[in-house]
């Protein structure tokens, strides 16, 4: 487990990390998302040890990073698949984690057979390697020493959707077997369809957090679509009885949920013809609307009600 407990981290009068507390326990995949610069990237480097924090303090399993003996063997980290020996082919990269970790060479083949790179590939350059190819490189070489915790930032950059699909798979598993997943990402599509648990974070603090249920049911308008036999009797008595009511196709969108409007309209006696509860907003929007202040562009009138932009 993953435990994050009041950290900050600021550089001279800028504080990239403000104040933030949350968890990413085992069994589960932690979705941690944000728009470019809003101090993910800069959590996980601390958790990872490279950088010191301000305040507050990160610990994996009850330990600092920097504490645990071995730390491959107990947390795969992943921050930059771009960071990794140009001149190296990905079979040395690996066999030199391994023999970091006092794993056997043997493990070098399977975590290559389980990311997919032959043995034609694992034995060229990583400077001749697309940005998908080190993405799966990264992936094994967190997984190498068969970690408990995976810390992985931006894992889905570069892959096809194949390889989306194909992670996504993988990490589930991988939770399913145990393991606590911490997964950054702005690929708000991708992340709402493997986490259990959501963390959002905007301008280093965090802005909401649970699963996307508990999400979207904290931030809903409760509104309802309804078509009746008479619409215009119908929207009368509700906004008699002080909703919002607006024309939506044949029917009517109200500002209340379905049992009040159901209720309105027993009582003015209009018999309905359809009656449910409005969609609402989905992740992207909650999560446009909770970070507009961190956006750099705007978006169109009628596209959407908030605005749009980085990490």
């Amino acid at each position: 487990m993953i435990t994050v407990d009041h950290l900050t981290k600021s550089y001279g009068g800028f504080t990239a990390v403000d104040d933030v507390s949350f968890t990413a326990q085992a069994g589960r995949v932690t979705g941690f998302l944000g728009p470019n610069g809003a101090g993910k990237t800069t959590t996980m480097r601390v958790m990872t040890g490279l950088t010191p924090p301000t305040g507050g303090s990160v610990t994996i399993g009850g330990h600092r990073y920097r504490d645990i003996p071995n730390p491959g063997r107990h947390v795969g980290v992943l921050l930059d698949a771009s960071a990794q020996h140009a001149g190296r082919t990905g079979r040395e990269v690996l066999t030199l984690g391994a023999r970091t970790m006092g794993l056997p060479s043997s493990r070098v083949d399977e975590m290559l057979e389980l990311v997919s790179l032959d043995d034609k590939e694992a034995k060229r350059r990583i400077k001749n390697y697309s940005l998908g190819m080190r993405q799966r490189l990264g992936i094994a070489h967190a997984l190498l020493g068969d970690p408990e915790v995976l810390i992985l930032d931006e894992p889905a950059n570069g892959l096809d959707p194949a390889g989306i699909r194909w992670m996504r798979g993988l990490l589930k598993s991988y939770a399913d077997r145990g393991g606590a997943v911490l997964l950054s990402s702005h690929l708000l599509h991708e992340v709402e369809q493997i986490a259990d648990e959501m963390i959002l974070i905007g301008r280093g603090r965090i802005v909401a957090q649970g699963n996307k249920a508990q999400l979207l049911a904290a931030q809903g308008d409760g509104g309802t679509l309804v078509q009746a036999s008479d619409n215009d009797l119908l929207g009368k008595a509700l906004a008699a009885a002080g909703h919002e009511v607006a024309v939506a196709g044949a029917g009517l969108r109200v500002g209340a949920p379905p049992a009040v409007v159901g209720q309105v309209a027993l009582e003015a006696q209009v018999a309905l013809v359809d009656l449910r509860a409005t969609e609402g907003r989905g992740l992207e929007d909650l999560f446009l609307e909770l970070t507009a202040d961190t956006q750099r562009e705007a978006v169109p009138a009628g596209a959407a009600t908030t605005q749009g932009g980085p990490r």
